[in-house]
């Protein structure tokens, strides 16, 4: 078995220097989507890809890290609000692991606390009703946790 880990969310020395950053925000459900612009100034939420199985879910993230020509994958860690570990904490490592295990570029994890909250925010801000915020909460969330994660990796 391989011995390839996922970064520690604390160690960002293995961020590609540039190139496009695909993030994920893992639902039970939906998996939301984002990537930045090579100069990682833009980030912009895609289309949700459903949950699948482990062979279908890595199939869409592969085609879609390859569409972008991506050097990095984010995996978004949900912490409880005082800072513990929740259920959905160990599968999002889980499968931060297993993208590591079977992917070529890096894979990190970014607290995520908060971030569907504040995406839910923006969206009704900008108007959408509830039947078309469902379709885009959890990729505006993905884009929240990849600019959370930009801005970590650009102050280190």
């Amino acid at each position: 078995m391989q011995q390839k880990e996922t970064t520690n969310p604390e160690d960002l020395s293995a961020v590609p220097v540039e190139g496009r950053i695909i993030a994920i925000d893992p639902g039970t459900k939906r998996i939301g989507v984002a990537v930045c612009d090579e100069s990682r100034i833009v980030v912009s939420p895609l289309p949700i890809v459903p949950r699948a199985s482990w062979k279908k879910l890595l199939t869409k993230i592969r085609d879609i890290l390859i569409e972008f020509d991506a050097v990095g994958l984010v995996v978004g860690l949900p912490y409880n609000f005082d800072g513990t570990e929740s259920e959905m904490s160990s599968e999002a490592r889980k499968l931060a692991r297993n993208f590591a295990l079977s992917l070529d570029i890096p894979v990190f994890l970014q607290d995520e606390r908060a971030t569907t909250y504040e995406a839910r925010g923006k969206l009704w801000r900008r108007g959408l009703a509830n039947a078309e915020l469902a379709k885009t909460l959890d990729s505006e969330a993905a884009a929240i946790i990849l600019s959370d994660f930009l801005d970590r990796a650009s102050e280190s």
